[in-house]
């Protein structure tokens, strides 16, 4: 069912851009949005309810990460700025619960785009993520930031 929902959604944002006169990606993006609420409204119609759930913790991830960005790009403009740079930087090795490859990699690059980390190696067991961090005062602190955050996220996300 979730997928039939996906595919009206699209549909309904096709339409918009052709009722519109303009299939811009903008505009086919305003479109799916528009087509989300109307999906949302019935809901209850079309018994969609998990969608709309999935769709509300991939938003809440996109937060997150936006989020995570800021907080990670002030945090090394501070380390940039100050006259003596006291750095322990290191590599940690976060244990993964995530196993699906697509989860692995979603994650694997939300860590590399944060700035102050860098995902380095995935182990050959797709067990473990290898990251470099740039200051790592505290790697079991970082590790636990890291299981708690992006990638209990992108289970709720995705499962």
């Amino acid at each position: 069912m979730k997928n039939m929902v996906l595919l009206m959604n699209l549909l309904l944002a096709v339409a918009w851009g052709a009722v519109t006169g303009s299939f811009t990606p903008l505009n086919l993006v305003f479109g799916f949005i528009l087509a989300s609420i109307a999906l949302f409204l019935i809901r209850e119609q079309i018994a969609s309810r998990e969608y709309f759930q999935k769709a509300g913790k991939v938003a809440i991830l996109a937060g997150s990460f936006f989020l995570e960005l800021v907080i990670s790009s002030w945090r090394v403009l501070m380390i940039v700025i100050r006259p003596k740079i006291s750095l322990r930087p290191g590599i940690i090795a976060v244990p993964l619960t995530v196993t699906e490859d697509y989860e692995i990699t979603m994650l694997a690059n939300m860590v590399t785009l944060t700035p102050g980390t860098l995902s380095v190696d995935v182990s050959e067991d797709r067990k473990v993520l290898f990251v470099h961090c740039l200051d790592v005062p505290d790697p079991d602190e970082q590790i636990d930031s890291i299981k708690n955050g992006f990638e209990r996220q992108i289970m709720e996300a995705f499962r």
